[in-house]
């Protein structure tokens, strides 16, 4: 690993996206401490100390922000809006003839998609920043804090514009920022922006389970919640890292005096094809109920039922519903994420055959079982590894933050990271080869 960052730094380009990268996280998490206009940033303060280790409905939009939301700074929203419109456009993509189309037709399709992305995203920074901007000012944001409603002390609309308008700005800055660093730096830049805003959350966290434990001074329940940490790193990994190989043959070809194909290579189907992105769907979908219960009449049985069963992460109608609906969502995002028809055409067209299947349609659907399968434990894995810290830690004060689904993307974006740099590294040893 030494010899790894000295190679980086010894390689002129590498050290220059990394030192941009470094440049441009710097700037990120500067953004997330600057307050908005119109906050009391005292009484903001005061409540954030109150409510430590509570994260509430808006708990995993406070961890992706790196805890900007709670404090209502300038990059209160974060990279957050940015990740739902990805993953929106890429939903609409399969449902959508004109987003097929464009993603068909390469470089100039994808930056017609990379637009409307960005559209999108101002577009929900506005309705989310809204919402922020309307909680924030009637106290619901900290509803345990008695100088919560003293916020935001100037409730004239002039201010909410402000405010609203400076919040969709900084998401906006946020989108930037991360788009420069997939141009030019290292790594995918809204990846890198989610794993420094959790892992920033991750010291205080700690420190929370440390300070509000009661067990032996709280350093059991720290020393529980670091091994059960690195439990689940060494899993995240392992599971992560894994995959099934489908081998494919492809025939040799004479065009002219030259021969072609003969080669033998292999499709990688992870375990865990969809990524984290049905943990990010299960628990916004969760937070909606919610939400508009909180804003509701108090007197309202249905209110108060989904308040009662949805607010805390360890109750078991919340836990059962959460776990549905990753395994749910995980086998959605595959199926419209991998087209096997589509996969097994180009095999076909590139004089391809999977060993003992037929190519076309057999092809097709062996693809479509084997994923399936592969599906099944993949899911299973996101649900067991999102609730087991949220139940496990439930009695621990600031281990509601230290979620499955931070440790998850911290260590896949982490692996991801690296994987780019040593195979940068890799090209330009082969460069020097050559030369």
């Amino acid at each position: 690993m030494p010899s790894a960052f000295t190679q980086v730094f010894k390689t002129p380009d590498l050290r220059k996206k990394t030192v941009f990268t470094l440049g441009v996280i710097v700037l990120y998490r500067l953004g997330s401490h600057v307050p908005l206009p119109g906050v009391d940033y005292a009484n903001v303060q005061r409540c954030v100390d109150e409510a430590s280790g509570s994260g509430g409905l808006l708990g995993l939009a406070n961890v992706f922000s790196g805890g900007a939301l709670l404090q209502i700074t300038l990059f209160a929203l974060g990279i957050l809006p940015y990740i739902t419109a990805s993953i929106i456009l890429q939903l609409l993509t399969v449902v959508v003839p004109r987003l097929e189309t464009l993603k068909k037709e390469g470089a100039a399709g994808q930056a017609k998609i990379t637009q409307y992305t960005r559209y999108l995203t101002v577009a929900l920074a506005l309705v989310q920043g809204t919402g922020l901007v309307a909680t924030a000012r009637s106290g619901a944001l900290f509803p345990a804090c008695r100088t919560a409603a003293g916020i935001v002390p100037d409730t004239s609309v002039l201010t909410a514009a402000v405010m609203v308008l400076s919040v969709t700005a900084g998401t906006a800055c946020v989108m930037w920022l991360a788009e420069l660093i997939t141009e030019r730096g290292i790594g995918n830049g809204m990846s890198l922006l989610i794993f420094i805003s959790i892992a920033s959350t991750l010291p205080r966290a700690l420190w929370a389970v440390k300070e509000q434990g009661e067990i032996a001074d709280g350093w059991l329940g720290f020393g529980t919640v670091v091994l059960v940490g690195l439990v689940m790193v060494a899993l995240v990994v392992f599971v992560e890292q894994g995959q099934r190989r489908i081998p494919v043959q492809y025939a040799k070809r004479m065009v002219g005096r030259r021969s072609y194909g003969g080669t033998a290579t292999y499709i990688p189907l992870k375990v865990n094809q969809a990524g984290v992105v049905p943990v990010i769907f299960a628990s916004s979908l969760l937070y909606i109920p919610a939400l508009i219960a909180q804003f509701s009449h108090s007197d309202a049985g249905w209110a108060a039922w989904i308040m009662r069963n949805f607010v805390r992460g360890d109750h078991p109608f919340y836990v059962v519903a959460y776990f549905l609906l990753i395994v749910f969502f995980a086998f959605f995002y595959v199926a419209i994420t991998f087209n096997a028809e589509e996969v097994a055409g180009n095999i076909r067209q590139a004089g391809g055959f999977v060993p003992g299947i037929r190519a076309g349609r057999p092809t097709a659907e062996y693809l479509g079982y084997v994923l399936n399968r592969l599906t099944w434990p993949g899911s299973l894995y996101l649900g067991l590894i999102a609730l087991v810290p949220t139940v496990a830690f439930a009695s621990l004060g600031g281990a509601n933050q230290l979620t499955g689904t931070s440790i998850l993307i911290i260590v896949s974006v982490g692996l991801e990271t690296v994987k780019q740099i040593n195979s940068q590294i890799e090209q330009h040893s082969y460069e020097g080869f050559l030369r």
